[in-house]
C-alpha cells in the first residue's frame, strides 16, 4: 500500500507564490515507482478539476487557467511530486489534491488512481 501526503498549502496574497509537495510513502518492504501523477483542485461548490499532470512518458499537461503560472515536477528518487504556483489569483483558491498511479516492483503490477487528503490554498488580500 502507498499513501500520498500533500503539504505546502496556506494563505497567500494575490500575486504571491506557493509550492505544494506530495510525498508517496509505502508500507515496510514495498518497492514502487510513480508512473503518472497529477494535481487536481476543488473549489467550494465546484467540481474537482485537473490542474497539471505528468504522464508516464513524461509529457506534461496544464489547465489553460494555470498555463505559464504553475509548474509540475517530480523527484523520482524522493517519490515526491511538486506544484510550483506563481502569480496566484483569488480564483486559484481551492483544496489541491495529489493523484498518482504506481508500479509495484514487489508484485510486478500497476495500481491506479491513488489520492492524497488534500491541502488548502487560499489566495486573498
Amino acid at each position: 500500500q502507498v499513501q500520498l501526503v500533500e503539504s505546502g498549502g496556506g494563505l497567500v496574497q494575490p500575486g504571491g507564490s506557493l509550492r505544494l509537495s506530495c510525498v508517496a510513502s509505502g508500507t515496510s518492504g514495498s518497492r514502487f515507482s510513480i508512473r503518472a501523477t497529477a494535481w487536481y483542485r476543488q473549489a467550494p461548490g465546484k467540481q474537482r478539476e485537473l490542474v497539471a499532470s505528468i504522464a508516464s512518458d513524461g509529457i506534461m499537461n496544464y489547465a489553460d487557467s494555470v498555463k505559464g503560472r504553475f509548474t509540475i515536477s517530480r523527484d523520482n528518487a524522493k517519490n515526491t511530486v511538486y506544484l510550483q504556483m506563481n502569480d496566484l489569483k483569488p480564483e486559484d483558491t481551492a483544496v489541491y489534491y495529489c493523484n498518482a498511479d504506481f508500479f509495484f516492483w514487489t508484485t510486478g503490477h500497476s495500481e491506479y488512481n491513488y489520492w492524497g487528503q488534500g491541502t488548502q490554498v487560499t489566495v486573498s488580500s
